[in-house]
């Protein structure tokens, strides 16, 4: 309260970085009654100060939601909202970051802030040609757009969408990033938003971004990409037709680790859709960099996206399936669900994909290596497909003998009446009887018997 403006200044920056450090600190400000004082001066306040209360503000909302509440109690939105009109940049920014803390937490907090009206005037910041208010404007649109649909379309009302797509080309990494963000948050929530991110020409230039030097500008234009994809089978097809499939594979083949956790995603999304998309993710090579992600990746969750997006790609058609399994991925799949060290959600969807998989493919040689390692909850698939294959393939017949498939058969133990044991019967019926037995346990120890308990014929 003191009446030298440098005296205000300095003591409201030792209170944001008081706020800024801790929890239990911003808590102790806001119980102190500090914010009213803070605010109540500020349109008639120099820019230098108004930078700062914006940072006690921020500084504040980070912590929680609760906090991030208080201030907006105390009638801090107003306020925010007339610095964003202001004329100096640096306020612009300041005020523009404060309301992306507190719009960040949940539904509520951005809701209040669109009420405040900083929607149209975060727009024209992101107009400015400061870098900087460019980035931290974009952000916090992004911050806004993320919890619904009614929010995302607040900011697609204010015409963000066209500003934000001219800037995916912007050689400034940072806001690319945001930019890239905000987009996502936006196209994530329905075909209508998706197609309007769309409609704003951002293909083919977003597709440069899966280039990008900077890893968090590849990952959000991944991320982009995926959002888009996943809705619906046209909107795959577009992304399909813009060359959109190929850079993503080529993004995945040349990132490691998180970043290429969205572009597994979207592969997976594109495939779902329809044997011709999944056909396409097959024909720009796909399976391969998939299969290796299953392989290289330290992280559970990435490897997870792997296996379910291989188990999209495979599930179609035995066609489909074929592409899978020629790849080496059975194998590789089954080694991660027998994996001692595979967390649960691992193991589930490794199990789907390989069922997927699995009751399409009428692969013989990439079935036959299956039944040797398969533990009982996979055999049921492999042995349900060898039941369909086995009547209709002589070939196949003399080829399950000889590499041992029908011994396999005959070991394994199958409840009665089940549907384990129904292949089973299925299997066995497409062979003599004495072969069959011949193969079954313990008949060689029965003909030795034999051997011992004959009475030569002298």
């Amino acid at each position: 309260m003191d009446v030298i403006p440098s005296i205000r200044q300095t003591s409201a920056l030792a209170l944001g970085r008081l706020g800024d450090y801790d929890v239990k600190l911003a808590e102790a400000i806001v119980k102190a009654g500090i914010l009213p004082q803070l605010i109540c001066s500020l349109p008639e306040e120099n820019r230098y100060y108004k930078k700062t209360a914006a940072f006690v503000l921020r500084a504040i909302a980070k912590h929680s939601p609760q906090l991030a509440q208080a201030i907006v109690q105390c009638g801090a939105l107003e306020m925010l909202v007339i610095c964003l009109e202001d004329f100096d940049p640096g306020v612009k920014e300041g005020a523009s970051w404060a309301l992306g803390y507190i719009a960040r937490h949940n539904p509520e907090l951005s809701q209040a802030v669109v009420d405040a009206g900083a929607v149209p005037l975060l727009v024209l910041c992101i107009q400015e040609p400061e870098i900087a208010l460019k980035r931290i404007a974009a952000s916090t649109l992004s911050d806004i757009s993320k919890h619904s649909p009614e929010l995302a379309q607040t900011v697609v009302d204010a015409g963000a969408i066209a500003h934000l797509a001219q800037m995916i080309s912007n050689p400034d990494a940072k806001l690319k990033r945001q930019v890239l963000s905000a987009l996502s948050q936006i196209a994530k929530h329905s075909v209508d938003l998706a197609e309007l991110v769309v409609e704003a020409e951002i293909f083919p230039v977003v597709l440069t971004c899966l280039t990008d030097s900077d890893e968090y500008v590849k990952k959000n234009g991944a991320t982009l990409i995926r959002e888009i994809a996943k809705h619906t089978p046209e909107l795959s097809q577009f992304i399909v037709n813009s060359g959109g499939v190929a850079a993503v594979i080529d993004c995945i083949g040349s990132c490691k680790g998180t970043v290429r956790l969205p572009g597994i995603m979207t592969l997976g999304y594109v495939a779902a859709h329809s044997e011709n998309l999944s056909m396409a993710v097959i024909v720009s090579k796909g399976i391969p960099p998939l299969c290796v992600c299953l392989i290289e990746e330290h992280e559970d969750h990435i490897k997870a996206a792997a296996a379910w997006a291989l188990g999209q790609i495979g599930r179609h058609s035995a066609e489909h399936a074929r592409h899978v399994a020629v790849a080496n991925v059975l194998p590789t799949l089954l080694d991660v669900f027998m994996d001692t060290h595979s967390s649960e959600d691992l193991k589930m969807k490794t199990k789907k994909a390989l069922k997927n998989i699995l009751q399409k493919c009428t692969h013989f040689p990439a079935l036959e290596p299956l039944l040797h390692d398969a533990p009982p909850s996979i055999m049921k698939y492999i042995i349900g497909q060898f039941s369909k294959v086995l009547p209709h393939d002589s070939k196949a017949r003399r080829l399950f003998v000889t590499t041992g498939g029908l011994k396999k058969v005959q070991e394994i133990k199958a409840e009665p009446g089940s549907l384990l044991q129904e292949y089973i019967n299925t299997i066995n019926n497409c062979y003599p009887e004495e072969i069959v037995r011949y193969y079954s346990p313990g008949y060689s120890e029965m003909l030795l018997e034999r051997v011992e308990n004959y009475q030569p014929v002298l």
